[in-house]
């Protein structure tokens, strides 16, 4: 099959009017909607797939980075996987999908995240579940803070370069959070049609505490407020946001965010009247067995050794085994050791990211160890449930 094939960079003008029409017919969207996204995430991150002359199938790669244990791992975000219906069943998406592995590979990108319309075609090159992405609501009428210790005042004009450095200090702590590519936070501040953008920022103009930013909108008989982004770095700031939404009560109905399935800001509510109304767990890979267990970021405090046994049907390189030693916060591996936590490369994933513990894999049969093994693998990755607020 695979001689059938070439996985390349969009070759031309024609070529990448070609990936545009493919796009929009499995995703939706006009013309310009793809010019815009093509100019966001660059021509360079496009790749195709050719049957002869033809392009067939293709995708786009975010390269950015993610947050585990306080560091950052660069990190390769797939989307906009497509093949047109005409070409569908003959295994082209795993096709091209394994060609971009493996091109990630070899450019030692250590781990890939996705979000699956369909699961069963991710799992067969390698991504599992490792993190939630949550919509919650609440009604603004059930916000009775009165926090107002802190300024809050209007940002114009609105730069996503205000708002990075804060939204950086609150991703670092959660497991999961992006380093945002540009076109992330160009989506963040693109208003909706006939939307306008609010943005405010919470606390000193030196030393901002947090940002909101926000639309307001109608909902059927509903006025509402969606965030479309917000950070938030001290108590005082949180107490301050949730008293500035609740002081719309007399004009929105509800507000919307998104946010961890366990959002600890909701503990300063005064009942539990936030509902989470969508959720969706994105995928994760491990590209590079060594690169990832390595750059991850640890407890401090824990030394520790774990001796995987990874099994990958895709990377012959992942297809080995390895020595994790874990001292003051950092991971190093090496390659070889005892083999006694045995693991595939999809469930490794999902242990990697925090997102299921190894007691529970093992339940499922997704690992074979003792129940020492199992202990020190469960402190190795224990850390906040991973989570992202940014769709891609």
């Amino acid at each position: 099959m695979t001689s059938q094939f070439a996985y390349d960079s969009v070759s031309s003008l024609q070529e990448m009017q070609r990936l545009g029409e493919i796009i929009r017919q499995c995703f939706g969207g006009s013309p310009d909607d793809w010019d815009r996204y093509l100019n966001r995430i660059g021509a360079e991150n496009f790749r195709v797939l050719r049957q002869g002359e033809r392009a067939i199938a293709g995708l786009g790669i975010y390269h950015m980075g993610q947050w585990y244990g306080g560091k950052i791992l660069s990190m390769a975000g797939i989307a906009a996987v497509g093949v047109p219906p005409e070409d569908r069943g003959r295994g082209i998406a795993y096709e091209l999908l394994s060609h971009a592995i493996q091109e990630l590979y070899n450019l030692g990108v250590p781990i890939s995240v996705l979000y699956p319309a369909t699961q069963v075609l991710y799992r067969k090159v390698g991504y599992e579940q490792g993190g939630s992405f949550c919509r919650w609501e609440l009604s603004a009428a059930s916000i009775w803070l009165q926090e107002r210790n802190l300024p809050i005042y209007p940002v114009s004009p609105i730069n996503y370069t205000i708002f990075e450095d804060i939204y950086n200090q609150q991703a670092q702590v959660n497991n999961g959070n992006l380093v945002r590519h540009r076109a992330i936070w160009e989506r963040v501040l693109e208003p909706p049609k006939e939307e306008v953008i609010y943005a405010y920022l919470i606390g000193s103009e030196s030393e901002p505490e947090g940002y909101i930013i926000f639309t307001q909108n109608r909902e059927k008989q509903e006025s509402a407020i969606e965030i479309r982004d917000w950070a938030i770095l001290t108590a005082s700031a949180a107490k301050r946001l949730w008293t500035f939404l609740g002081d719309h009560r007399s004009q929105i109905g509800k507000i919307s965010w998104r946010s961890s399935p366990f959002d600890p800001f909701m503990l300063l509510l005064p009942e539990q009247t936030a509902k989470i109304v969508d959720r969706m767990n994105w995928m994760l890979r491990i590209i590079d067995v060594p690169s990832a267990l390595s750059k991850r970021g640890y407890p401090m405090g824990l030394e520790a050794e774990l001796h995987l046994e990874v099994r990958d049907n895709l990377l012959a390189a992942n297809n080995s085994k390895f020595c994790l030693r874990v001292s003051e916060g950092r991971g190093e591996v090496t390659k070889g050791g005892k083999g006694t936590f045995q693991i595939d490369i999809r469930s490794l994933a999902s242990l990697y990211t925090g997102f299921l513990t190894p007691q529970q894999l093992q339940l499922l049969d997704r690992l074979k160890a003792m129940q020492e093994d199992l202990e020190t693998a469960r402190l190795i990755f224990s850390g906040s449930h991973p989570w992202m607020a940014d769709f891609f």
